[in-house]
């Protein structure tokens, strides 16, 4: 079997993921190198799909949310004008968003995890740290 053997259990995980907390949309991004790779995606266009496959460091929430290591957010995919969100997210038929680092037990980023709402609006912070110890359960099974 391959190395990517185990991708269909990070499909899995991330439709539940969304299932549970309320999401419309959402990505799974796995930390390789310095850059982020695309192993899972739910109702994400194939346009942004594209886009997305390849996050390179720093760049776009997802980027964002690695380098820094805390959440990113935004109130609404569609209408955000602070540079953070790529231009063919706005294809995402969702509103607020939020990037997740996964970290590691000496604090890396492994992944990080997205996931959009319906509903615009900035999520409360308790919501963020829920949603953040929820994407610290995303498995990591091919951590090397």
């Amino acid at each position: 079997m391959s190395a990517n053997a185990n991708i269909p259990s990070y499909q899995s995980w991330l439709e539940s993921f969304a299932a549970e907390h309320g999401g419309a949309a959402g990505t799974v991004h796995l930390q390789r190198g310095t850059d982020l790779e695309l192993v899972a995606a739910l109702n994400i266009p194939p346009p942004v799909l594209n886009a997305v496959r390849l996050v390179p460091h720093g760049k776009g929430m997802a980027g964002l949310a690695q380098v820094r290591k805390v959440p990113v957010q935004t109130c609404n995919l569609q209408e955000d004008d602070t540079g953070r969100i790529k231009p063919g997210a706005r294809a995402v038929n969702a509103r607020a968003g939020v990037a997740l680092p996964v970290l590691d037990a000496a604090g890396q980023v492994r992944a990080v995890v997205g996931i959009a709402f319906m509903a615009e609006g900035e999520l409360p912070a308790e919501r963020e740290q829920a949603l953040m110890a929820a994407a610290a359960r995303l498995p990591l099974s091919d951590a090397a």
